[in-house]
């Protein structure tokens, strides 16, 4: 079963290299060589890596994609249909939330006949979260109208990337292009691969420009209009045309795939067939564990048993005649779903197996439905045994007994429930009194007591320390320090990010409050219903049956990004003025998915999105202000606060919930550390984050009532330092320092001079 490269390098056509990469740099890799000239993109494990491997390449000057970070995956699906749409080449790669966030582009892109490609690194999609590979997000994209191509180790993501191209843009086909390959398995996996030697044989394979009489929105002599509404008529024979060019992309799939064998030595029918000739059984499987049954098919074949394996390369369109002629003397097959069509008494793969046998006249061949692999659970050789025993127990007994179960799995038991390990907080505890928030009868302003700070130790802390945060995380000392003001119990949402992973990982939880998780692009619409089923079945007295009299606090925290792609429903939830707070803790970049590019990231910073290289130095544009976004929405109360500042924050804390149990909506964001992407010493977290403060790069107000006041004025204290103090304090940061990049060290400056005179100016005229 092993590649034969040899073999390959004997037969090719063309100059090829080796290379020893995973398949997200091999799909990097094919991206650079082909020189697209668009690719927006979002962040989301396990594809993030195709964009920071293409964004290193850019910066040392190694290809001239324009790379475009969005706010979420789904702009990122609309920056790729209008760069199509305009004339030239569009890449993009994602995984699972984030492609079924863009879900709702797709299928506009397909109808409008816009070719592209994009690569889906297959991942479970949630609930509950999961990053680990199975096939759940390729499932989704079986009805979208994209060609889909499958990959089973890192050498196909780089041949599969070059092909793709090559099939969306044939005048036959004309659609944008999926490439599957396994999230952490073909993704991160190390192999040795052959690549093109020379780029301009890959410009030669494709095409150095796309094929002409493109639809192009940039021709001024010939206007069109893209995506115009269709009546009956006209839809069904829209339908009829792209399905004609769907199923003409498996012909042309054969025929490109024929010239690249040539040129390569590499060959790759629509189905790979292992050992099928004289088998009697046989094993389906997409992708990488196609590539372990193969070795079971040898062991088989030893101890006597005709066995034999088939795979896909291409399942839209679906090879049903090629895979009906593969079975049509095989007794039994074991078809292996990495993903559940729930309901459906079966995977996909194996429902439109069936069919193909169906429809081709097989009423012979038994056929045994398993779903395996669920959430990345590895797929072992012992695991291909047992698919084929199934395959031949069918055959000795004449008839499958099961034809649909779960493999793998454990369905539970209840005297395994997971118990509770902590004991819920005493609300007693929660609500000191030592806090007092008093509001003036004539402006409406709150005015706050706090006691010594040492007074609010004895208060609980709302996060069990147990949890996973890297050492020096900012998080929760600034999310407890913040907790400190709130008094009584509250219930808490948590977007995905660093906060949410590193305390939640069944069975276990560091959350000793109600905890809720859901996605960046939904957090605050969740809590939004949460608040409004609290409050209407308190007017309905249901609260009064379980002993509820105080009110909640709704918080919802996000970070590490959630502010761009959670920015629109944030808004939203604001401006419906629902009572709860939303607290951002800040850390500058996307840290969960590994430090790329946030907006909130500042000018210059570097990221693994805005690498440092001799044609780029950090990320090229100024950070997202999103205290004043949410200012800008007529809240009663947005902040600002910090750890090194604790007194300053516990009062903030204390007036947003104030304003949350009596008025509406409140926003806070905290600067937090991450020493880990910062590139700073652990222990310098607080002392960081004070010196944010100092320059004014992150400055300490509060809007209340639409009145902006600064809680902390260094320079009246004669405490404001030089910008350049803090940026030295981390290693993302230093380059700044370096001569050459002295313009954009003061453009920075300008900039931050800019936001602080404009703060000053507000908080001296309240009508501002």
């Amino acid at each position: 079963m092993a590649i034969d490269y040899e073999k390959e390098i004997g037969s090719a056509k063309v100059e090829q290299k080796s290379l020893y990469e995973s398949g997200n740099e091999m799909a990097a890799y094919a991206a650079h060589q082909i020189n697209y000239h668009v690719m927006g993109y979002f962040p989301i494990s396990p594809s993030t890596e195709v964009a920071q491997f293409l964004d290193t390449m850019k910066a040392n000057g190694q290809h001239d994609i324009k790379l475009i970070p969005s706010d979420g995956e789904h702009s990122s699906a609309g920056i790729c249909y209008g760069a199509s749409t305009a004339g030239g080449r569009v890449f993009n790669a994602t995984s699972a939330q984030g492609y079924m966030f863009m879900l709702e582009q797709l299928p506009v892109q397909s109808g409008s006949r816009m070719p592209m490609v994009m690569n889906l690194i297959c991942r479970a999609i949630s609930g509950p979260l999961n990053i680990h590979g199975d096939h759940s997000d390729l499932y989704f994209a079986l009805n979208t109208g994209w060609p889909i191509l499958m990959c089973r180790d890192p050498q196909s993501v780089y041949d599969m990337n070059l092909m793709a191209l090559k099939l969306a843009e044939h005048a036959k086909v004309r659609l944008p292009v999926m490439i599957a390959s396994d999230g952490y398995f073909t993704s991160h996996q190390k192999r040795r691969v052959q690549a093109f030697a020379h780029r301009a044989d890959v410009q030669k394979f494709v095409g150095e420009q796309p094929p002409t009489g493109f639809t192009d929105t940039l021709d001024r002599n010939n206007p069109v209009s893209v995506g115009a509404y269709m009546n009956e008529p006209d839809s069904i024979n829209n339908s009829y045309q792209q399905s004609v060019a769907m199923y003409n992309a498996g012909d042309v799939f054969e025929e490109i795939s024929k010239e690249f064998g040539e040129l390569t030595g590499r060959h790759y029918p629509i189905v790979e067939e292992y050992r099928m000739e004289d088998a009697d059984v046989a094993v389906f499987l997409m992708n990488s564990a196609s590539e372990i049954i193969k070795d079971v098919v040898d062991q088989l074949r030893l101890q006597g048993v005709k066995a034999g394996s088939i795979s896909p390369n291409m399942i839209r369109p679906f090879p049903q005649k090629q895979i009906a002629e593969a079975l049509k003397n095989v007794k039994a097959i074991t078809v292996g779903d990495r993903a559940d069509s729930i309901g459906g008494h079966g995977g996909n793969m194996v429902n439109e197996i069936k069919a193909a046998l169906f429809t081709y006249n097989n009423t012979t061949t038994q056929v045994i439905s398993r779903i395996y692999g669920l959430g990345g659970k590895d797929f072992y050789a012992e695991d291909g045994h047992n698919f084929f025993q199934l395959a031949m127990d069918a055959v000795a007994a004449g008839k499958v007994e099961v034809p649909f179960d779960y493999y793998g799995h454990n369905a539970g038991a209840p005297e395994k429930a997971p118990q509770r390990l902590l004991k819920p907080m005493n609300f007693e505890s929660l609500k000191t009194g030592l806090i007092t928030v008093k509001q003036d009868e004539v402006t409406g302003k709150l005015s706050v007591k706090i006691p010594p700070l040492r007074s609010l130790t004895k208060k609980p802390k709302r996060v069990s320390p147990g949890h996973g945060a890297c050492p020096g995380c900012g998080i929760f000392s600034g999310l407890e320090t913040f907790f400190k003001g709130i008094e009584g119990d509250i219930v808490a949402l948590y977007h995905t990010g660093c906060a949410m992973v590193t305390t939640t990982g069944y069975p276990y939880s560091s959350h000793k409050s109600t905890f809720i998780h859901n996605l960046f692009q939904n957090g605050a619409a969740t809590l939004s219903g949460v608040v409004e089923m609290f409050w209407e079945r308190k007017r309905r007295g249901e609260l009064d049956e379980l002993g509820i009299q105080e009110d909640f606090t709704f918080v919802m925290v996000t970070g590490d990004g959630g502010m761009d792609i959670g920015m629109g429903p944030a808004i939203g939830a604001a401006l419906r003025g629902h009572k709860m707070i939303i607290i951002e803790y800040d850390n500058e970049g996307y840290m969960n998915t590994g430090a790329q590019q946030t907006y909130s990231t500042p000018l210059g910073h570097r990221t693994t999105t805005s690498s440092i290289g001799k044609f780029q130095q950090g990320k090229s544009t100024q950070h997202k202000d999103t205290a004043q976004i949410m200012a800008a929405t007529n809240i009663p109360y947005v902040f600002t606060g910090s750890e090194a500042f604790p007194q300053d924050l516990v009062k903030k804390a204390a007036k947003a919930q104030w304003y949350a149990q009596n008025e509406g909506l409140v926003y806070g964001k905290i600067l937090t550390a991450c020493p880990l992407n910062w590139m700073s010493e652990d222990k310098e977290g607080s002392n960081i984050v004070s010196l944010a403060v100092e320059t004014c790069f992150f400055p300490l107000y509060e809007v209340e009532q639409g009145i902006t006041n600064i809680t902390y004025n260094p320079e009246e204290k004669d405490k404001r330092v030089e910008l350049s103090a803090w940026l030295k304090t981390m290693g993302k940061t230093r380059h700044l320092l370096k001569p050459e990049n002295e313009p954009a060290l003061h453009i920075f400056e300008d900039e931050v001079q800019r936001r602080w005179n404009r703060l000053k100016v507000k908080h001296e005229h309240p009508d501002l």
